[in-house]
């Protein structure tokens, strides 16, 4: 089994604040982890090239596009030592995050090529900014373009394949994916996600391709267990992915102080395990996952380690 890492120099210059906690620290706290706990050696380590701007435009529009790309141009042309531009409250972009928000597309869209051509099994993309908040016209929530949807359109309209899912565990709802596919039945998305809560969305009815399981906070792994157990599963094996994307949020973790779930690593091991058995079932093993959430840093980076030892079948 060959699992691809997936990471660039460019996604750590990308920064919104020293105060913010969706920090370059984020990537190094895996890396670090990647070397304690001895694995590195088993994942085959790709450079994160850049996405062309019609990749990110079967899901964005040309209007998103430009506002990421043409601010970060004027911050890096400006003369008065603008740092930042806002998007949001939370969200902001620096004179870097043009190439970084490239780079992160750019490595979901590469690793579906790789895998889909039998050159690798899976693959992490270990990428930021994140991207499940992005919506087709609008950056949000950390986020400036949906990396894990760029890829699954990717797989569909450049490769042809019939059916994807889409499994997002990350402790908010992933808006912006849903907005992307939510009048496409090709896509399945399954997710869990701390409700009531940042982006406050998810809770209604939705399309009967999209399976959302709002959950209290405080909620533990074996609640979550069961869920995927009786909801995940059976919706994820009468779609028959032909390949399967992850959008891999581990602010769940009961470390994590951005939301208030109670995973630990052996909960996220777990669901990679059922994921995994569902991808060789109906997909030839086929999944890229893609970082997320996760903003303690040591609940982050050990989390990692325990998805990618699943999914480079180390445990």
């Amino acid at each position: 089994m060959t699992t691809a890492f997936y990471t660039h120099a460019d996604c750590q210059r990308h920064e919104m604040g020293d105060w913010h906690p969706e920090t370059p620290l984020r990537l190094q706290a895996i890396e670090d982890q990647l070397i304690t706990s001895r694995i590195d050696q088993f994942l085959e380590r790709r450079d994160a090239p850049l996405a062309e701007v019609a990749d990110i435009e079967r899901v964005h529009t040309a209007n998103a596009v430009a506002l990421i790309r043409d601010n970060a141009e004027a911050l890096a042309l400006a003369q008065d030592n603008v740092a930042h531009y806002p998007l949001d409250g939370d969200t902001s972009i620096n004179r870097y995050s043009w190439n970084a928000a490239l780079r992160a597309a750019g490595a979901a869209v590469a690793a579906t090529d790789a895998v889909i051509a039998g050159e690798l099994e899976n693959a992490f993309c270990s990428v930021r900014p994140p991207g499940h908040h992005a919506t087709p016209t609008t950056p949000m929530g950390f986020c400036l373009f949906n990396n894990v949807a760029i890829a699954a359109r990717h797989a569909m309209d450049v490769h042809g394949l019939e059916r994807v899912a889409i499994v997002d565990f990350d402790v908010h709802h992933g808006n912006g994916t849903e907005a992307a596919f939510k009048h496409d039945p090709r896509v399945l998305m399954v997710s869990f996600f701390q409700h009531p809560f940042y982006p406050f969305s998810g809770a209604d009815p939705a399309e009967p391709h999209i399976l959302n399981e709002p959950l209290p906070a405080y909620t533990a792994g074996n609640v979550v267990r069961q869920l995927v157990t009786d909801k995940w599963l059976p919706a994820l094996h009468a779609h028959q992915p032909q390949m399967i994307f992850i959008s891999a949020g581990f602010d769940a973790h009961r470390e994590d102080d951005m939301g208030q779930m109670a995973l630990v690593e052996a909960d996220y091991a777990w669901m990679t395990k059922q994921i995994m058995d569902v991808a060789r079932q109906h997909a030839r093993g086929r999944i890229v996952s893609c970082l997320e959430g996760g903003y303690n840093l040591s609940a982050l980076g050990r989390s990692v380690v325990a998805h990618l030892k699943v999914l480079a079948d180390l445990d």
